[in-house]
């Protein structure tokens, strides 16, 4: 089955929260994965504040083109719930 996010939302700085269609969701920091030629145009937080979600690709997008893929969306939350606690 292929991974796909069905809803994202801006909460601050650099933290959205998102929804996956396995039933997973959470709010996550994308700060720390600002870096490379795409994503750091994403460090302007009025960009960043953009996030959409791609209705074809079925994950977050900014107008840039940066894009991540939902499996590694998904890895940086459950690596977050892990570390809680």
């Amino acid at each position: 089955m292929i991974l796909s996010v069905i809803d994202v939302k801006y909460i601050e700085a650099y933290k959205i929260w998102i929804s996956f269609d396995n039933g997973n969701s959470g709010t996550i920091d994308l700060k720390d994965e600002l870096y490379g030629e795409v994503f750091e145009p994403l460090n302007d937080i009025e960009l960043f504040k953009t996030v959409k979600l791609h209705p074809i690709m079925e994950s977050i997008y900014w107008e840039n083109g940066a894009d991540f893929a939902p499996e590694h969306l998904l890895d940086i939350l459950k690596n977050k719930l892990q570390n809680v606690g």
